[in-house]
């Protein structure tokens, strides 16, 4: 299949321009999970939110001040603002515990499912129709999750169930998101996005009456997290803004060998051909479906 006959191949400069960005994300990505897993032994993922988020709020109002753009903050649709950041702290929380307790791989393999399960959640959200091709599209990517997990009495954990539900957490966030970008702007969700996940954060966290200090060793792994989580999404909107999606998304898979590369040599994690087999389904099921929407737009 040649991509004249799939997508509209972009210049080669911008899709050059592209792969550089998401280089970017995959470094930024890559940075955070490991960052994630070595402040988990002082911070619980609350308290990770919570400095995560006030980083984030700092660096987020200083771009708003410095660009002049504060009229772009307003509380515009704040309900569906409160239900995306619920999503997502509860997707990032997941993760967080994911990372800590299990493979990284297998945590990324299944961070893949989440646009599956944003096909099923987008009717309910977006009024977007159910196509047969996205039922198809979501059951092959149940199987890769089922090849991944490989879910029995001995091998199912709660961090491969924290793993899987993030995945959906995030696929409730992208929706919102996707629906939110109708009327508002990018600087608008993201300030947001830092303003009221501080605020969650501070309330979980603290609901046991503790909240922890990191450790002055512990505050480069903090910044990483912070910084790395808003430059990743930053270069991944970038890229996606110089190529589609099927040209962006299969360099934005290269995240999976590098994170199990990172894993085998920073943990000793065990390359697991089934973790593989499972994510190049989940791919594949992913891919398969952005090629028909591009088309079907096409002859829109």
């Amino acid at each position: 299949m040649t991509a004249e006959t799939t997508v509209t191949a972009p210049p080669a400069s911008q899709t050059l321009r592209a792969a550089l960005w998401m280089t970017g994300a995959i470094v930024s990505f890559s940075s955070m999970a490991v960052a994630g897993r070595t402040v988990s032994l002082d911070l619980d993922t609350f308290e990770i939110m919570l400095y995560r988020s006030l980083i984030g709020l700092v660096l987020i109002t200083a771009v708003v001040l410095l660009t002049g753009r504060w009229a772009e903050v307003t509380t515009r649709h704040f309900g569906l603002q409160i239900i995306r950041n619920i999503s997502h702290f509860t997707g990032q929380n997941l993760w967080f515990f994911a990372i800590a307790s299990i493979p990284l791989a297998q945590v990324f393999a299944l961070e893949f499912t989440a646009p599956i399960w944003a096909l099923l959640l987008s009717p309910l959200v977006l009024g977007e129709r159910l196509t047969r091709a996205r039922v198809l599209a979501a059951l092959a990517g149940f199987v890769g999750i089922l090849i991944v997990a490989r879910p029995s009495p001995d091998t199912l954990s709660p961090g491969l169930i924290a793993a899987a539900l993030a995945a959906l957490g995030f696929a409730g966030s992208a929706v919102f998101t996707r629906r939110l970008t109708r009327s508002v702007s990018t600087l608008n969700i993201l300030f947001w996005l830092t303003a009221m996940q501080a605020v969650f954060g501070l309330i979980c966290a603290g609901i046991d009456g503790d909240i922890a200090l990191p450790p002055l060793t512990a505050w480069p792994a903090v910044g990483v997290i912070a910084v790395a989580g808003l430059v990743a999404h930053f270069c991944l909107t970038t890229a996606l803004s110089l190529a589609p999606a099927a040209v962006v998304m299969p360099i934005d898979f290269a995240r999976l060998p590098v994170i199990a590369l990172v894993g085998m040599l920073l943990y000793a994690e065990p390359l697991d051909p089934f973790v593989l087999l499972g994510a190049a389904v989940i791919f594949a099921a992913n891919y398969g479906n952005i090629l028909r929407e591009t088309r079907s737009a096409r002859k829109a």
